[in-house]
C-alpha cells in the first residue's frame, strides 16, 4: 500500500509539512509526479469540473499545465483538523499569447489513513495582471 508522509491525524507541524509538501510537488508541473499523492479513486472539483480516480487527475494536469504557462503556485495552510485541511492559494502564469494570470482559490483537502488525498474541492477566480505585476518567482 503506497503510503504518503505525514500521515493523518495531523498536527500543526505535519499539517503544514504537508501543504509544502504538495506546494512543491505541484510546482514540478510533473502530472506522473503530482498524481501519486491522490488515491486511486480521488474526488475532485476544480472550479465547475468534476474529477474522479488518479488517471482523470493525470490528464486534467496535463491539460491544465499545457495551457498554463510557467505556473508558479503558493499554498497556505488555512487550518486543520484529523484527516482533514483548509488551504488558501495563489499561483501565476501566462497562456500562449503572453498574457499573465494570477488565480486564487481555496481547497478542502480529505486524506485517507495513507496520506493519500481521498477528496479536493477547489473554487479558483482567475485575475489579469501585467508581467511587472508578478509576485511569484
Amino acid at each position: 500500500m503506497d503510503k504518503k508522509l505525514p500521515l493523518p491525524p495531523f498536527t500543526m507541524e505535519t499539517a503544514l509539512e504537508k501543504v509544502q509538501l504538495a506546494e512543491d510537488t505541484w510546482n514540478t508541473r510533473d502530472p506522473e509526479k503530482v498524481c501519486l499523492a491522490y488515491t486511486v479513486d480521488t474526488e475532485w472539483r476544480n472550479r465547475v469540473e468534476f474529477i474522479n480516480g488518479r488517471e482523470e487527475v493525470k490528464v486534467f494536469l496535463q491539460c491544465k499545465w499545457e495551457k498554463e504557462l510557467d505556473y508558479k503556485l503558493k499554498k497556505e495552510l488555512w487550518g486543520f483538523r484529523e484527516n482533514r485541511m483548509a488551504v488558501r492559494f495563489e499561483y501565476e502564469w501566462h497562456d500562449k499569447t503572453g498574457q499573465w494570470y494570477r488565480s486564487y482559490g481555496n481547497e478542502l483537502w480529505e486524506f485517507d489513513d495513507n496520506g493519500l488525498m481521498r477528496k479536493r474541492f477547489a473554487s479558483i477566480n482567475d485575475l489579469e495582471i501585467a508581467v511587472s505585476e508578478r509576485k511569484l518567482f
